[in-house]
């Protein structure tokens, strides 16, 4: 008999068990047999004998009876649900309301229980959600291709906090990369929340090639990003269209499918943020430790000059497993497919047009309140162009003729506010916005009812009492101010009174000792009465009749 493992592989005892008992219906079945069949399995040859006495009872298949074990009732799958996949606990609670029965089983036997019922996927689901659960699922790959095949782009965000303009800021980088050999082709720096502007530069940076925008780049045939509304913007879906690129719209929360851009997001995180100054995830001696304040950050010049120097590196010098150990650089002069460069004057479709024509004049030509001047508007005056710009770059735009669409050339911004002028708007803004703080985080206390802290259950109960003289001086405020905001005084002034006018006398004692205003005397009914004018002095009594 043999030492090592025994198999215990049912469907091997099946395969082995059906052959001895065809030898047995042959009359041909000897020790020898049974005797290897032993040896295969690391067995005795008693327990080769049980089995074909199992399959003599089930029609000459082998059928091994399964031990009675544990099952999970619904309540311990709710239970196990409630805890966030916490079985230790869970147990407990069952344990604790009698729901194991009156001979509960051990936790042992609870927990394999569990394990067995659910994956582990669907329990780290339960702990921490859907984004746990995913890290538990497979996923296809797809073929490499050849290059600029597919594209795939993204935005992510810097783990560095980056010093701009005196402001702590994490910077947002929008890049996209060739599926076929892992080369960054192009990319934007964003010191904020990034938007189709971010967009329209990448896709300029990673369509031109030659010079400082290096080998990689040229027209893809399509690009893979995820839905979100930048990229799924009309000026974005133009730039694509114009060059005949397809745009594939990946469903939300599912970066498997644009695995290469993911796995470029995770490489700049691991292997280039954590060695920069001002590092968010950088470990600490406590959670309360205090931000230094003479902390030296990156100014956002040199974390771009230190992210390109770290995009050069993975282009050029940086092996990757999965393309033969060889450098994106290597991998993209390996492939000789060819490759489209459009003309840079022609990547005008990646500026936003403005909606309607606009005309050249005297002081240049006006945008809202900007007015933009070019040394070739000279000596044409009221000629009609059309205006395209880069959004939130409006310091430089571009002009074309209206007629003809023949570009003209650029224009820049005239008059353009003093950095000292900027400034202070910032500040004005930040002390408007900090009024409003105050004031909504006091009309919060108010509205806000606090009680006393307690140490048995009771009825909650407010912390300060408000006696009823001063919840009345409360309300008679607010309602003086309910009517001094009701009140318009000026909408129609009173009239000043006129001689006509019947003032009432002061009251005087009646009989009853009483004070008692006296009714004004009533008209003669047979004199005819006019109206006195709402202003002015009296009209003078005239014989012509009235109508």
């Amino acid at each position: 008999m043999t030492t090592e493992q025994p198999l215990r592989d049912t469907s091997l005892r099946r395969a082995a068990v059906s052959r001895l008992m065809f030898l047995v219906q042959q009359n041909s079945l000897t020790t020898d047999h049974i005797n290897t069949v032993a040896e295969a399995f690391g067995v005795h040859p008693r327990s080769v004998r049980r089995w074909m006495a199992n399959a003599a009872q089930h029609n000459d298949r082998y059928t091994p009876q399964r031990r009675a074990s544990f099952a999970l009732t619904q309540v311990m799958r709710d239970a196990v649900a409630l805890f966030c996949g916490n079985i230790a606990v869970a147990y407990r609670d069952l344990k604790k309301r009698g729901h194991l029965g009156d001979d509960p089983v051990s936790y042992a036997t609870f927990h394999r229980a569990v394990t067995a019922a659910y994956t582990p996927g669907f329990l780290a689901g339960l702990h921490g959600g859907e984004s746990e659960r995913r890290k538990f699922d497979v996923h296809f790959t797809r073929d490499i291709g050849h290059r600029n095949l597919a594209w795939e782009g993204d935005h992510v965000e810097a783990s560095v906090w980056v010093n701009v303009n005196g402001h702590r800021c994490k910077p947002w980088i929008t890049w996209f990369i060739d599926c076929a050999s892992d080369a960054v082709c192009g990319l934007s720096v964003s010191a904020q929340t990034p938007s189709r502007e971010n967009i329209l530069l990448a896709i300029r940076s990673a369509v031109m090639r030659g010079g400082a925008h290096g080998p990689f780049g040229g027209t893809p045939g399509l690009v893979r990003v995820d839905r979100g509304k930048d990229f799924l913007s009309d000026t974005v879906e133009t730039a694509f269209g114009i060059l005949g690129v397809r745009v594939v719209d990946l469903p939300p929360r599912h970066p498997e499918l644009k695995g290469t851009v993911e796995a470029l997001n995770h490489a700049v995180k691991t292997m280039h943020f954590p060695g920069l100054p001002g590092f968010v995830h950088a470990p600490r001696t406590s959670r309360r430790t205090k931000r230094d304040p003479d902390e030296r950050l990156l100014t956002y010049e040199a974390f771009i000059r230190v992210l390109l120097e770290w995009v050069h590196e993975w282009n050029y010098e940086h092996r990757i497993r999965t393309r033969d150990h060889r450098t994106p650089n290597e991998v993209w002069h390996d492939d000789l497919t060819p490759i489209y460069d459009p003309d840079p004057q022609d990547l005008i479709f990646t500026l936003e047009l403005h909606p309607r024509p606009l005309t050249i004049n005297s002081d240049g030509v006006h945008w809202g309140k900007r007015r933009y001047l070019a040394p070739y508007m000279q000596g044409r005056g009221g000629t009609t162009v059309v205006l395209r710009y880069m959004p939130r770059q409006e310091r430089t735009v571009e002009l074309f003729d209206a007629k003809d669409g023949t570009y003209l050339g650029p224009a820049v911004l005239q008059n353009e506010a003093t950095p000292e002028e900027r400034r202070e708007v910032r500040r004005a803004a930040d002390r408007e916005a900090g009024r409003l703080r105050t004031a909504l985080d006091k009309a919060v206390r108010q509205r806000e009812e606090r009680f006393e802290a307690d140490t048995v259950a009771t009825t909650p109960r407010p912390s300060s009492d408000m006696t009823q003289e001063q919840a009345a001086a409360i309300l008679k405020e607010h309602r003086q101010d309910e009517h001094t905001s009701e009140a318009r005084p000026d909408l129609i002034p009173l009239p000043d009174p006129t001689a006509t006018w019947n003032n009432t006398p002061k009251p005087t004692e009646n009989r009853s000792g009483s004070t008692a205003p006296l009714l004004p005397p009533l008209p003669d009914p047979t004199a005819s009465w006019i109206p006195a004018p709402l202003s002015g002095p009296p009209e003078e009594p005239t014989d012509e009749p009235h109508d």
